[in-house]
């Protein structure tokens, strides 16, 4: 069984490089345009179910990649993004400006503890595994060779691919933030995930200057 993790296209708020977190933040034109594209680039492989985040942003990017294909798109709250509490909006440079342990989300992913009312990484990484073996592996069974696509979103997928590639919050960003509208592919055969598809590394944009 493949399964396609893909980030949602761009907003506003992330050319702002704003904390996004639950809030619903629509899709701006390049982040349709970025949908699109990939939609086009995926309209010959066949998925058999699409899981979106129920937040507009992931949802509109999984209309827009599945295009007129008859896939079901299956909306699901274990794979909204991370909350950020009472800080969600927050530009990054304004984030950053601490002494709270909230500084270290990028850095120092061990030391970051979550602004009040938000989830920490240990929580996600929770939540993450539970939605992948109760609504993913499962499906293993009945279609083992079937195609499934996750569209969510930067800090959900990283969480959630601490356990598919079975590392540690230490190295919760492994290769770094998903870029908007990248897949990264993986295969399951029953007992164990193997990644056969990654985007190369980037910069973070959140810590550009």
């Amino acid at each position: 069984m493949e399964l396609y993790l893909i980030r949602h296209g761009t907003t506003d708020w992330n050319a702002q490089r704003r904390f996004q977190g639950r809030e619903d933040i629509e899709l701006n034109e390049k982040g349709r345009e970025l949908a699109g594209k990939l939609g086009q680039k995926l309209e010959n492989v066949d998925f058999d179910f699409i899981f979106s985040s129920p937040l507009i942003r992931a949802y509109e990017t999984a209309c827009l990649i599945r295009g007129h294909r008859n896939i079901q798109i299956i909306r699901d709250p274990m794979i909204e993004e991370l909350s950020f509490g009472k800080l969600e909006g927050m530009p990054y440079a304004d984030w950053i400006k601490t002494d709270h342990p909230r500084k270290y989300f990028f850095t120092d992913p061990i030391k970051y503890q979550p602004p009040e009312g938000g989830e920490s990484f240990e929580e996600a990484c929770q939540r993450t595994k539970k939605f992948i073996k109760e609504k993913i592996e499962v499906l293993y069974q009945s279609i083992p060779d079937g195609r499934i696509m996750i569209v969510s979103h930067g800090a959900l997928l990283a969480s959630m691919m601490c356990y598919l590639e079975k590392h540690g919050i230490e190295n919760f960003w492994g290769k770094g933030l998903k870029g908007n509208c990248e897949e990264t592919v993986y295969s399951f055969d029953g007992q164990n995930w193997t990644k056969t598809q990654e985007e190369e590394a980037h910069v973070n944009p959140y810590e550009q200057a």
